[in-house]
Parts: structure tokens; C-alpha cells; sequence
């Protein structure tokens, strides 16, 4: 059991690669094959029919977080704040690679939108959400930037907490308004990190 534990600790962040990698195949396997998740109309319908004003609004403002145009200003701000080198680095590029790997497998899967009472107008295909993979992205190595730089222990676990359930919110918008299936979002979030944990470990300081 000792033999077990020590594995795991050593070894948990190929574990949890692992594990999100073959979620976002089993997925990607699908989608490519035209099939359809039960689980996709299921969570569509019930946040769908679980609709009002407040929360309208409150998710129309959280899915601007994980936009092109509030993601591009914040890691030009935090690489103008961060004083390591190596993160000034890693922040735009880690921005760059995800958007573009994001542009290339919706152009592989060419996943049609949902149409059905979208709260926002949005253009290009499905799968996988940009927004659950950029968001996972960029706050995901924020995420590791103040687990690894930010002393006091308290701050550090309610940014790391906060950052966390931004990327959460971020997900649930976008099957919210409308515009993504569930599988889209959890297939993107799993693939961002997958990349993450390989992309830090490539980059790390």
C-alpha cells in the first residue's frame, strides 16, 4: 500500500495526462464518427429549461473570461507584471499553440453548433469549445504560476481555488447560452490538460 501511495505521488500528474487523454479520444472518437451523446442532450436541455434573467446575465458576462479579447489584454498584462523570464515566455506561447491547435481540430471535426435558443451569436464550428480549451489553458498556467511563486500559503490556495471555478463557470457558459455541446466543453477541457501538463513540463523554469 506504501509502494502505491509513493507511486502515485510521484507519478499523479501522468496519471491525471492519462486520464483526461483517454476521455477527450473516447470523445474525439466519437464526434468523428457522427455519433450522438446521450449525456450531451440531457445536460443541453436541463440547463436550457433551468433558464432566467440573473443567470442570463451572470453567464453572458462569465463567457466574455474565456474570449479571444479578454484572454489576449490579460497575458499581455501579466507578462508586463511577471518579472521571472521564462514566464513571460511561456505566456503568450502557451496562448498561441492552444488557440492554434483548437483552430486545427475544428477544422478536423467540423462539429455543427447547436441551434437551439442561443443566448449569443457565435460563428465557426463546435468541437472542441475554444473557450473551454483557452480558459483551461491560460488560467491553468496562471494556476501553476501562483502555486509555484506565491509564499503565503492562505492567498495562494484561495487564487488557486478562484482560478479554478473561473475555468468551471467559463465551461458551464458556454452549454449554457447555447452555443456548445456538454462534449465539446469536456473534451476541450480534458485536451487542455493533457497539453498543460506536457507543456509545462517542456517549459518549466
Amino acid at each position: 500500500m506504501d509502494n502505491i501511495k509513493e507511486l502515485i505521488k510521484n507519478k499523479y500528474k501522468w496519471i491525471i495526462f492519462a486520464m483526461v487523454s483517454i476521455i477527450f479520444i473516447a470523445i474525439a472518437e466519437d464526434v468523428f464518427e457522427k455519433e450522438i451523446f446521450a449525456f450531451d442532450g440531457i445536460i443541453y436541455n436541463f440547463l436550457l429549461n433551468h433558464r432566467n434573467n440573473i443567470l442570463n446575465n451572470f453567464f453572458k458576462i462569465m463567457t466574455n473570461f474565456g474570449s479571444a479579447e479578454f484572454l489576449i489584454p490579460l497575458t499581455i498584462l501579466c507578462i508586463i507584471c511577471i518579472k521571472n523570464k521564462k514566464y513571460k515566455i511561456m505566456l503568450p506561447v502557451n496562448l498561441i499553440v492552444i488557440a492554434s491547435l483548437n483552430i486545427i481540430l475544428k477544422n478536423v471535426f467540423v462539429r455543427q453548433r447547436p441551434n437551439e435558443l442561443r443566448l449569443i451569436e457565435e460563428t465557426g464550428y463546435s468541437f472542441p469549445s475554444g473557450h473551454a480549451m483557452a480558459s483551461t489553458a491560460v488560467y491553468g498556467l496562471l494556476l501553476y504560476i501562483v502555486f509555484r511563486e506565491v509564499k503565503n500559503k492562505k492567498i495562494r490556495n484561495i487564487a488557486c481555488i478562484l482560478l479554478a471555478i473561473l475555468i468551471f463557470i467559463i465551461d458551464m457558459s458556454r452549454i449554457y447560452v447555447g452555443v456548445h455541446y456538454a462534449s465539446d466543453v469536456i473534451a476541450g477541457t480534458c485536451l487542455s490538460i493533457a497539453y498543460l501538463i506536457l507543456f509545462i513540463q517542456i517549459m518549466k523554469p
